[in-house]
Formats: C-alpha cells, structure tokens, sequence
C-alpha cells in the first residue's frame, strides 16, 4: 500500500484554491493570515505541505517551522528563532538571506534570538522592538517576484511568546509580501486553551482568513483509499473503513495499513496506532518510545546520545527501520513522527518510572557543554527535562536559568511560569538559596516584575507583596515599599478607590525615613511620592519629592529615576511650557542614557505636544518630524508615543491649510481607525463626497478608542452641518458628549469644541428656517412652531455655551491655563451663539414694526461681528482653517450690521483662503453669500442673457421660494422697500400681473431651475 505522502493531494480543491489566492495577494502587497484548523489526523500537513510546494512552483519562497510541546512554559519565540535560522541560511534564496542577515546586524534585539548566549540584560522595553524586527526581518525576505510564505505548524503548541508575535504581526501587516500560514489542532483547543482567545481576536481582523478543515465526505474518502490502494477497495471493506474513520484521512491509512486484518483491530485511532507499532521489532519500539518523550520532532544526534545512555542497542538499524516504516520521517538534521499522535500513543505506554528515566537521559545529555562551550540544550528544555525527571534540584537551577534567558529573550511570560516553578520547588530544595545565588524575596520580585511586563498586574501585586511580607530586614521591606505601590499603581482603577492612594503615601513616606540618603530605592521613592503626591492635586509635597529625586539622581547617576521625577516635574510646570519643555527634554536624554526607549519615545511626544499646545506649530512641527525620524531609527514605528505623534503630525498639517489627502497605507490594523478619524478634519474641509458614510463607519470602534469618537464623531458633526442635516449634527454632539464623559470625564476638554459644533448647528438650521421663510401669517400655529423652535434653539446654544465655559473652567489642564486652542474654540462658541441670536433675532416678532426690528437686529448683528473678531484673532495663531471659517461668519455678521465695505473685504480674504486650501463647502458657502449681498467678489459675479438684472433673478428666485419681501430682504441684505422695487420691476418685464404669474412665466422661459 501506498502512503498518503507518495500520492496526489485528494479533494482539498477549495482550500487550496483560497490558499494561492491569498499568496498571489501576498505577492501583489497584501499581506495575510491563514488558521487552518482541524481535529488531529485531519490531513493539515499534507493540505499545507501541497500548498506550499505549488506555491514554490509559482515562484513563492516556503519556510515551514513549528511549535514543540514543552509543557505550560516552551521555548519562547521558537518558531521565528527557527525562521531567522533558516532565512539567513538562504530558505528565501540568496538575495533574501543578505537582506536578512543585514538587517539582523543593524537590531540588535534581533541577536537575543540567534546568539547562543542571548545578548546581556534587557531593557524590556526592547520587547517592541524585538517583534519590529521580526516583522521586518519577514518583510525583506519577501519580494513583490517572490512573496515568502511563512508556515508555523501545530500553534496549538505555541508559547505565550510566539502567541504574541502572531498576533502582532496580524495586526501590523501592511504592504508587506509575507503571507502567514498557522495550522493548529482544533480539538485540542477548548475554551480555556490559551490559543482559543487568540484565534477569536485573529478571525476578527479583514486580512485574515479562517479554514476549518473537515473529515473527507464518503466521496472524497472512496477517492482517498483508492489512490493508497490502487484500485477500489471492495464494498464491505470500504464501508468499513468510511464507518470506523468517519473521514478521518489518517484513521483512514492506518486502517488500510492493517490490511485484512483491521476487522479485528480496535475502534479508537489509538488503540489502532498502538496495534500497529506493537508489529515493529522491540528494539525498535524502544528508541520509538525514547524518541517519543522529546516530542514529536527532536535532534537525530540528541536522540542517538539519549538512546545510548539509556541502554538501547542498535540504534542506526532501530532508526533506519523507523523510517523505512514510515514512523519517522527525516527533516533536515532531525526526525519527525509523521504524525503527532503516534508520539503521543507511544508516550502514553510509558510506565511513569520508564519516563523519568528517559526523561533524566535527555537531561544528561543537554547538560553537556557543546562545541561553543554552551550547553547542548536550551534551559527551558533542561527544565521540562528535570522536573519531569523528577531532578528536582536541577529543576530549580534550570527554571532560574530558564526566567534569566526568558528575560534576555524579552519573553515575560514565559519568565514568570519559570520564577514561579523556582518558588513552587523552593522547599523541596534544600540549599536553595546557595544553589542559585539569591535568595526567595528576591525570586518574587523578579517574578513581579515579569508579571508586571506580561501585563497581569494583580498577579504581580501578589509577587511583589510576598517579596515584602517576606524580607526580614527592615531597610530592605522599606526598599521594596516604591516597587509594591508600583505594582499597585498599574492596577486599572486602584486610584478610584478611596483611601488607597494616601495609604500608598503614607507608606512611602515611612520608608523614606529608613532609607539611606542617595541610595538607588529612595531616590525612586522620592520619584513615585512625586507622581503620588500629584494624583491627587497635592502639588506642592509633588513638587518637593520630584526636585529631591531630581538632585539625588543627577548626583549619583540614576538616569530611570531622573527621567521619571523630570517627566512629573514637567506635568507640575505645564503653565510655564518653556520650562516644561526643558525638563522634558532633560528627561528625554536622560531615558536615552537608562536605556529606556519608550520612556524616550514618551518624553518626544509629550515635548511635541507641549510645543502644540502652547500654540507654537513651527516648533511643534520640527519636533515631531525628529520624534518620528528616532521612532524609525529605535525600530518603534507603530508605538504608543509614535501613533499619538503621527496624530499629532496630521493635525499639525489641517491646521496649517494642507488639507490634501494622504494615503493611509502601511498603517497597522491596531492604528488604522484612529488615524482614519484624524483624517476626517481635512476630508470634512475638503468636502469629499464620502466623508458621512467614512464617519458613520467608525461608529464601531468609538469603544476601542475614545479618540475615535471624539475626532472622528466631532468632523462628522461638521459634515452633517455642511450637508444640511442640521438636527442629526446637534443629536450626534450630544451622543458623543455622553460617550466620552461616561469613558473619560464629564469635562473633558474636547467638550467644548464639540459645544461649538453644536451651536454652530443650531444656528444654520435657524439661518435655513429664515431663508426658506416659514414663518407663516401672524397668529397661526405655522408661525407660533416657527417660533417655538427658535426658541428651543436659542434656549439649547445658550446650554451649549454654559457648558463650554464650565468646561474650561472645571476640564482644564493642570496648571490652569487653557492653551490658545481651547480659548478660540469657546470664543468660536460664544460667536456662533451671538449668530443663532442674531438670525433668531432677525426673524422678529410679527407685532413688532419694521423700523424697530431692523435696529433690533442690527444690533444683534453687530454683537455678532464683534465676537466673529475675536474668534478670528484667538485662531491667528496658526490654525489656517479655522481663520478663514471665521472671516466668512465674521462678513455675514458685517453685512446683518449694515457694513458692507468691511464685509467685503472679509469675504474676499476668506474666499481667497478657501480656494488656496481647496476648502471647496467653505469656497462655496462664501460665494453663496456674495451673490445674495452682491458683493464684489473674484468669480462670483456671472453674466446673463435674460432681461433681468442678475439681482432680479436672485429676488425671482426667493419669490419662487414663497418668501415675502421682508424674507427676501433679510436673505439678500437689502431693505423691504428696495425688494419691493426689484419685484415691480421684474414684474414689468415678464409682462406678469402678479408674484405667482411671475413664477409661472420664468419656468416656461428657462429662467428659473424646477
């Protein structure tokens, strides 16, 4: 009979069209990632193994690497440590190998991987870095000729590392020609498996694809057993095989391996799988089964040097025999069963003595030093060894090795299960302490820490309160004190809690006082008291503690500690942003200096934010093009700080009138809402035709960022304005106001930006209830909803504006100075409620007469045009837009007051502005207002072949509209008289007896639009 391995690939045509069609994506730029899942003898391998061959015929390069089982812990980053190996071995070709090799040379996080010894102590802030560089190291060895398929085998497997990793490279992918393929076991992945979280937060994602593979159907499974057998198997035989498989391809061929006598065998796969091994010679089963404990693939020299230590004989026969049997397979300088359950079957029969020796004879051999003088196995294997050889002495050397490798390997994770298994082991072990060279209190902190980096900060509140509760001196509990209120300090909402924050102080405090003067831990209690002390507004004591950190660590040389006590000296000094800056970019070098590249990327941010926000854009745009050059430059193109500065970056440029739009390629999954939301400002001023539904798109993700909701939601609000959804604009800003207080404070200070929105909202759907004159006739319910609503609106911007101005006063930063963007945003608020009041007030009451509604709402107006000023002069300090969107309110409002000169001179530098950005709603709206006040504006006039003057058409146009002449001359900035003049003479000239003749007259003549 033949094997599967030996035939055509059966059935599978689906999956494996979706496959090459994801690696010619790949090849065109766009990356992806396939799960393939599947019970165990599924056929996962052969279906990946096909896929990769055909795509290697397509020109694709194919590297398969994999995932062993170690247990909970696992070798962290195996399965990319083995890709790096095998790209720089040339797997991609040649060319691919040097672009590898060269930039593994130029990241030196990317060492830690390949070097035996693993670099020195790490800077977990490396971490980042580290999967830059993987993700990268990827990215070269791809072409758009020669995309690289990546396969990891058996994920199901994986550690918590490699788990990390996958999921960021999902989530970073961008143009890169790498298509990820990872197969795992799916039963074996139940709900509390730690791959199952990871697999839903993948299949969420667009470029992701999700494969399930299933059991052959009874056609696919006939098609199989043919092609093993090479010709159809009889009736009762297959439907022997079909029921007892139940599609199974590897149930299937182990069936038809056993040949006639398979009835007899038993109905479970491993029951079969055992029968069939038992018919091998016995010195063959036994290096099976010593083969068996290192897993379903291990090293042929380690397997030979264990095998002989045990007491096997023969050992090349044994092997040779195995793989003529076609148990193992060779895979370059190691063996493989070719399936993992028959590891797994053979690993079962082992009596438990059987195993921990087996286990102690690897142990043996992986201790010995190799050529390079390091050990022949890594510490996470020499650990997994031991404690399953129930070594337990070397258990705990090992485990000690393992958190210390696992930290040079940035894998916290994985470092914390080892210091734990240490701890657990602790007194069991007698001489502990002598045997690893640090004593318990010491392994809990270190377990702290690592719990911390791994993002479990309860966990590592448990640690490092153990570490403290067991230090005897009491020197050294106070020392530990800053590391627990640390600890404690990464907890979500322990600063909420009442009391926990002065309890935290108070004990800080008492150990200051048992701390020797100068020494590392109190100047990082001085640090955390500062930023303690600042949490609750106790700006003084923070002051003190921040500059007494400041000084002890300039003189000792403690640059962490000195980065951290200058950043919250910072904060404390925001009203002064010059000295702020300064402390900033003290702390910046001195993070530098520590070694601490997100605290740098921090302090590059916050130094261009402060820059920012004190309203100087030059300088601000000079820092963020450095920030974001030493992002690059550090591998941190997509952190935290790194994202907030291109935010920053893009906001930097709307502001400065460069509204064109920009591609977002190359921006990660993580970061792609946000930074569609940032772009939203321009696209709104721009007036694409798709800005609603782009906005509308991430109401979804307002909860993954509240950045999202309030700038992408607040540009919609102006969209709608824009469009004349007037009522949706105003509803949305208070959907949005409600969000974010619930997500961040009542009185956020972005509040009032969005209170200005609204208003502005209110005021042009009064402006559009005025121009399209429903007013109706005094006294009639038309006229007295038309009244109510003007009154409601009035009532709302008068809220709005209250709630801007307590925002300022109650929202603002530290330090108590609203920068200039905040200050012109609430005068933009108080002008456009000036504006709603004005155009509410122009309406009038229809008991008042003409002559005192006209000084009534010139004065209205010209309390209008005066705040209009002020809002342009409070954005004159750089923010272009918004400048020229006030110049064109600040000439309506000119106009309403009866200067029409000034207006003009406004409009023209607001149009001029408009059309230079490419403001097209702006251009638009202020050529709209020239027309209808006839200003003398460039473009705007426009010749006509009617016998009306250009001025009469507009007046025929508000006629057609039913407006009445006082309508029309508060819409056109004229008096009633002179409106009724224009309407006798249009009258005369179409030969019309009267308003609606005139209407009927000039559509059957073409002069006016149905």
């Amino acid at each position: 009979m033949r094997r599967s391995t030996t035939i055509p690939l059966v059935s599978r045509q689906e999956q494996v069209a979706s496959l090459l069609l994801a690696v010619g994506r790949a090849s065109a730029g766009r990356p992806g990632l396939v799960l393939v899942g599947g019970d165990a003898g599924v056929g996962k391998t052969r279906l990946i193994g096909h896929v990769a061959q055909a795509a290697e015929q397509a020109g694709a390069s194919a590297v398969v690497v994999h995932c062993v089982d170690l247990g909970q812990v696992g070798i962290p980053y195996l399965p990319f440590t083995e890709a790096l190996t095998q790209l720089q071995a040339g797997a991609a070709g040649p060319d691919a190998a040097a672009r590898v090799t060269e930039l593994v040379a130029e990241r030196p996080a990317l060492w830690r991987l390949l070097e035996p010894g693993g670099g020195g102590d790490a800077d977990h802030d490396e971490r980042l870095q580290l999967f830059e560089g993987i993700a990268r190291s990827l990215a070269v060895a791809g072409a758009p000729e020669r995309p690289l398929v990546l396969v990891v085998e058996d994920a199901h497997w994986a550690d918590a590392s490699t788990r990390d990793v996958l999921r960021f490279l999902a989530a970073r992918a961008r143009s890169e020609n790498v298509l990820l393929v990872v197969t795992y076991r799916a039963d074996d992945v139940d709900r509390r498996h730690p791959l199952r979280p990871l697999l839903a937060e993948l299949s969420r994602l667009e470029h992701v694809e999700r494969i399930d593979l299933q059991p052959f159907t009874e056609d696919e499974l006939r098609e199989f057993t043919t092609a093993l057998a090479g010709r159809p198997l009889p009736a009762a035989g297959f439907a022997d095989v079909l029921d007892r498989s139940e599609g199974n391809a590897f149930f299937a061929e182990e069936l038809l391996d056993a040949g006639p006598d398979s009835a007899s065998l038993p109905w479970t796969l491993t029951e079969v799988l055992r029968t069939r091994l038992e018919r091998l010679d016995p010195e063959v089963q036994q290096v099976l089964r010593i083969a068996s404990v290192a897993g379903r693939r291990v090293n042929e020299e380690l397997l030979r040097a264990a095998a002989a230590r045990w007491g096997a004989h023969d050992v090349d026969a044994a092997l040779r025999e195995a793989v003529t049997q076609q148990v193992l397979v060779v895979s370059g300088a190691h063996l493989e069963f070719r399936h993992a359950l028959l590891a797994e079957a053979l690993y079962a029969d082992l009596l438990p003595g059987e195993r921990s020796s087996v286990h102690r004879a690897y142990l043996a051999v992986i201790e010995q030093d190799g050529p390079d003088g390091m050990k022949i196995g890594s510490a996470a294997e020499r650990a997994h060894h031991a404690y399953e050889g129930h070594d337990l002495p070397a258990a705990l050397s090992a485990s000690c090795d393992a958190a210390l490798r696992a930290r040079r390997l940035l894998a916290p994770e994985e470092e914390l299960r080892h210091w734990e298994q240490v701890l657990a082991l602790w007194e069991s072990v007698p001489g502990a302490e002598e045997r690893i060279g640090r004593d318990r209190v010491d392994v809990a902190v270190a377990a702290g820490e690592a719990a911390a980096r791994a993002g479990d900060p309860m966990r590592a509140v448990k640690l490092t309160q153990r570490a403290v509760d067991g230090a005897d001196d009491p020197v050294r509990r106070a020392g530990l004190r800053h590391v627990l209120v640390h600890r404690y300090l990464d907890l979500p909402t322990w600063d909420e809690v009442p009391g926990q924050v002065e309890a935290a102080i108070d004990d800080l405090r008492a150990a200051l006082q048992m701390l020797p003067e100068r020494s590392p831990e109190r100047i990082w209690t001085n640090a955390l008291l500062a930023r303690v002390t600042m949490i609750i507004d106790l700006d003084d004591d923070a002051r003190g503690h921040a500059q007494c950190a400041i000084e002890e660590a300039r003189s000792v040389g403690q640059p962490g500690a000195l980065a951290a006590a200058l950043s919250t000296l910072a904060v404390l000094d925001v009203a002064d942003p010059d000295r702020a800056a300064t402390l900033l970019d003290e702390a910046r070098t001195a993070a530098t200096e520590a070694g601490d590249v997100l605290t740098e990327m921090r302090t590059l941010y916050n130094a261009t934010a402060n820059r920012f926000y004190a309203g100087e854009l030059e300088a601000a745009q000079q820092r963020v093009e450095h920030a974001l050059a030493r992002a690059e430059e550090l591998g941190l193109a997509w952190s935290t700080p790194t994202v907030n500065l291109r935010i920053l970056q893009e906001v930097m440029l709307y502001f400065r009138g460069d509204l064109s739009p920009r591609k977002a390629g190359g921006v990660p999954a993580t970061h792609k809402h946000v930074l569609e939301a940032t772009q939203m400002y321009a696209a709104v001023a721009r007036g694409d035709a798709d800005v609603i539904p782009r906005g509308e798109a991430l109401f979804d993700h307002w909860q993954s960022d509240g950045q999202i909701a309030l700038i992408g939601g607040g540009s919609l609000v102006d969209a709608l304005t824009w469009a004349g959804r007037y009522d949706d604009a105003a509803a949305l800003a208070v959907r949005i106001t409600d969000h974010l207080g619930e997500v961040w404070t009542e009185v956020f200070l972005g509040r009032i930006w969005l209170s200005a929105l609204a208003i502005a909202a209110l005021a042009d759907a009064a402006e559009a209830d005025r121009s399209a004159g429903r007013v109706g006739a005094p006294g009639s319910a038309a006229a007295n909803a038309v009244e109510a609503r003007a009154a409601a609106r009035i009532d709302s911007g008068d809220s709005l504006l209250a709630i801007a101005r307590e925002t300022a006063q109650r929202g603002r930063p530290r330090g108590g100075v609203l920068g200039p963007e905040g200050r012109a945003w609430l005068q933009r608020a108080a002008a456009e409620n000036a504006r709603l009041h004005a155009v509410v007030g122009s309406t009038g009451s229809a008991s008042a007469g003409a002559d005192s509604r006209a000084r009534a709402a010139g004065d209205l107006w010209g309390a209008a045009a005066a705040c209009w000023q002020e809002t342009v002069n409070a954005f004159g300090f750089g923010y272009r837009y918004e400048v020229a969107r006030s110049r064109y309110r600040w000439a309506e409002a000119l106009l309403g007051a009866g200067e029409r000169q000034a207006a003009e001179v406004e409009a023209a530098e607001a149009l001029s502005e408009a059309e230079d950005m490419g403001a097209q709603p702006l251009a638009d709206a202020v050529r709209a207002l020239a027309r209808r006040a006839r200003l003398d504006l460039p473009g705007v006039r426009r010749a006509t072949a009617s016998t009306l003057t250009e001025r009469e058409e507009e007046v025929l146009g508000l006629v057609a509209q039913g407006l009445s002449n006082r309508q029309i001359g508060e819409r056109l900035f004229i008096s009633t008289k002179t409106v009724s003049v224009h309407v006798s003479n249009l009258l005369a000239k179409l030969g019309a007896s009267g308003r609606a003749e005139a209407v009927s007259l000039a559509h059957q003549r073409g002069l006016l639009e149905v």
